[in-house]
């Protein structure tokens, strides 16, 4: 199916399933620790041995040798397989470092060698008998010592952020000189984990020369090319299987090193091997979330119009890798006639920096939307003013592009009303409660709907059940729930009459999860599967299929009502389709908004900073789940919290390497941090978006949020960090007077 012109009236529209909150399908399996995460699967093949993964101890140089022998002569050893035996592999779709092979060290905790044993707790030790001689290089491992070399480079996140390493539109210095009201301030976030719950875990098996992967990636279609590619076998000899995984955030959009070691482990020991990566290797030798230093600019008029508006940003990466594209949101979000964005990409030997949920915006809006703050302060304007004043409804850079829908105003002037936005106190540390000094934030919310080719095929048996195979993944956002709403809508039956089958490289290719794209795409590949499903059953029942209403699991046409399953009585029908999407990304610009609100309480005489209230309001299009999709906002919603007071990898700066690679040292937001949080979403729907007429939500809820939070910190206690975490170091020393 070819999605070219915006969608008309169809059966989604009836809303039977569709967009009402309905509990996970899947949730059973996790509450009852029956659903099948990739280390556990002790069920599909037997006699599994354990690969335990040995990282290098230099962040940059060469391996000059590798002593095994002690390892091997370890109890329970089955096979060694070092780097140095092992050609240089290829890199997989979208790697920036090399996963294994060869003596060349690019970071720190690159794979070198993979230990097969019985157990994992003899993996481990023989692991720890192994040496490595080593000839170490000088490394560059500082961005704050490297910016200034930084060069302006092209990026794209994969995930609809990105553009040219410098853009103009108009003429900003001049603006920004003629301004009556100006900012120029430099801001910096921190390196971040994915720190999922679930780790990097593969079980590899071989029969013959097939390989099969049990393992934990939320881009099938991408882990499946990849693994070829990686191992230099034709892509028929490969299957992975993924039908949960535990947390991915984008640290497993890619194959990682678990994956690649789990099959070289079995093929030398002759055995299925399991590996699981640490924390720390997660940490060191996966993906993070790049630092960045940015600069915004803006120029205003004394009413508060924008007429320049700048914002450039500086991040790190290996040599072949991307910078992060955090000034997207900028090009798209305010209007004004003069504007300029930069990406500068500095080299450094630090493990790879790549996708982590909603790169770019989530850093940019985490800067640029404390600018806007301080712009408003600077023309004594209310910040939610301030944002309505400059509010477009077109592309600032191509001004008769207009956005498909774009209710940010909606958003802005909702979430005030229903957080009880007047009852701030504008001018910071004048609300107190008790020893708290209490302080109120917003900011706005952006993450461009991107929408990707997804496939699925569907089956109808003669008991009326519908089965969808898709290779699309379920990281804990509900794709079960909502593919099974979407086939029950379309083929008019009950939830409990939809199969769903996720996760497996011999189903049609669908997105995958990742983006804010996987939802509203894979669900858009099961309703045109469905349509030709529609049509055969149509055929087989002698039915004029423009006239057929599937409901209430029958298929009505006139007077005749017949029993859904009576069109496979002869034998099952099934029907596969791919959705593919041209043009309308061309004539609309098709994003998401949203508007956050958050109140803080910060201790006068301590600085620990408590979250005390959080609301997101957000619009994105038809909400196929509300109960899911709010899930999805307030993860976000916690994990912005986190960004914004605690999460940051401390780079050793001598030797290369996040030392804090653990979840004692690595700090993320818990329960106890988090209070009620609320979640509005505004009734819409995007036809030019899909078929479903939906949008992404899951990326929405972390895009400035974390802004919201150093809002609010300002609001409470005056003082203003422009260095991100907000730890209480940088809030002690300009605290307010406790008395």
């Amino acid at each position: 199916m070819k999605f070219d012109t915006p969608a008309g009236q169809n059966p989604i529209d009836q809303l039977k399933v569709v967009g009402r909150a309905t509990d996970r399908i899947d949730g059973k399996y996790k509450t009852t620790g029956t659903a099948p995460y990739a280390y556990e699967r002790h069920d599909v093949v037997p006699n599994q041995a354990y690969g335990y993964v040995l990282g290098a101890a230099i962040p940059k140089g060469r391996v000059r040798a590798i002593h095994v022998e002690a390892a091997k002569a370890a109890p329970g050893v089955l096979a060694v397989v070092t780097t140095l035996e092992t050609p240089r592999l290829e890199r997989g779709t979208m790697n920036a470092a090399y996963l294994f092979g060869g003596d060349a060290i690019q970071h720190y905790h690159q794979a070198i060698a993979v230990v097969v044993a019985e157990t994992f707790e003899q993996a481990r030790a023989a692991a720890f008998l192994v040496r490595v001689d080593y000839a170490a290089e000088a490394g560059r491992f500082d961005l704050a010592a490297e910016a200034g070399a930084a060069k302006p480079v092209p990026g794209d996140s994969g995930e609809g952020s990105g553009g040219d390493g410098i853009e103009r539109v108009g003429d900003f210095e001049g603006a920004f000189a003629a301004a009556p009201v100006t900012l120029d301030a430099t801001y910096t976030t921190a390196d971040e984990s994915h720190a999922m719950m679930e780790p990097h875990a593969t079980v590899a098996a071989w029969e013959g020369d097939t390989l099969t992967l049990w393992t934990s990636n939320q881009m099938i279609g991408w882990g499946h090319g990849s693994i070829a590619k990686i191992l230099g076998i034709p892509k028929e000899k490969v299957r992975l299987d993924s039908p949960y995984v535990g947390g991915g955030f984008g640290g497993k959009l890619f194959v990682r090193a678990d994956a690649v070691l789990a099959a070289l482990g079995a093929k030398a020991s002759g055995r299925p091997v399991k590996v699981a990566l640490t924390r720390p290797l997660i940490a060191n030798n996966t993906t993070h979330r790049p630092a960045t230093i940015q600069r915004v600019r803006i120029g205003a008029t004394q009413d508060g119009q924008i007429t320049a508006i700048a914002h450039e940003s500086t991040s790190g990466n290996l040599a072949d890798g991307s910078p992060e594209t955090a000034v997207n949101q900028t090009k798209l979000l305010y209007a004004g006639a003069n504007r300029l964005t930069a990406m500068k990409l500095a080299h450094l030997d630090l493990p790879e920096g790549n996708a982590m949920r909603a790169p770019g915006e989530a850093p940019g809006l985490m800067v640029l939307e404390v600018a806007m703050d301080e712009m408003a302060e600077k023309l004594r304007l209310d910040p939610v003013e301030f944002r309505i004043r400059n509010d477009t409804q077109t592309d600032p850079k191509t001004p008769g592009r207009r956005f498909s829908q774009r209710d940010l105003v909606g958003c802005l002037r909702l979430g005030a009303d229903k957080f009880g936005w007047s009852r701030r106190n504008p001018t910071p540390g004048q609300a107190r409660d008790g020893s708290w000094l209490v302080g109120m934030g917003m900011a706005a919310a952006f993450r461009n709907n991107l929408v990707m080719k997804s496939g699925a095929r569907v089956r109808l048996d003669d008991r009326g059940t519908v089965t969808v195979e898709t290779d699309m993944t379920d990281i804990g956002t509900g794709s079960y729930t909502i593919i099974a709403q979407t086939a029950a809508e379309m083929m008019g039956v009950t939830l409990d009459r939809v199969v769903v089958r996720l996760g497996d490289s011999a189903f049609p290719v669908s997105a995958g999860s990742g983006g804010q794209f996987g939802g509203n795409s894979a669900t858009s590949g099961v309703y045109a599967a469905c349509v030709k499903l529609r049509e055969a059953v149509a055929q087989r029942l002698g039915i004029n299929s423009v006239d057929a209403v599937f409901a209430e699991g029958e298929v009505r046409s006139g007077n005749r009502a017949v029993p859904l399953g009576e069109a496979a009585a002869q034998g099952p029908l099934s029907a596969e389709d791919t959705i593919t999407f041209a043009g309308l990304d061309k004539t609309y610009q098709q994003s998401t908004f949203g508007a956050h609100f958050v109140e803080v309480g910060v201790d006068v005489d301590t600085a620990e900073v408590r979250v005390r209230r959080m609301l997101a309001v957000c619009a994105a299009g038809r909400i196929l789940n509300p109960k899911s999709a709010r899930s999805q906002v307030i993860g976000g919603m916690t994990m912005g919290t986190g960004a914004a007071l605690m999460e940051e990898l401390a780079v050793d700066t001598r030797r290369g390497f996040f030392a804090n690679h653990d979840l004692a040292g690595y700090e993320v937001p818990v329960h106890a941090d988090i209070p009620h949080q609320e979640v509005i979403f505004l009734d819409e729907v995007d036809p030019v978006s899909s078929p479903m007429k939906a949008k992404g939500v899951g990326e929405l809820g972390i895009c400035g949020v974390g802004a919201a939070v150093a809002n609010a910190v300002y609001n409470a206690t005056g003082v203003r960090v422009r260095d991100y975490p907000i730890t209480l170091d940088k809030l002690l020393d300009h605290m307010p007077d406790a008395a």
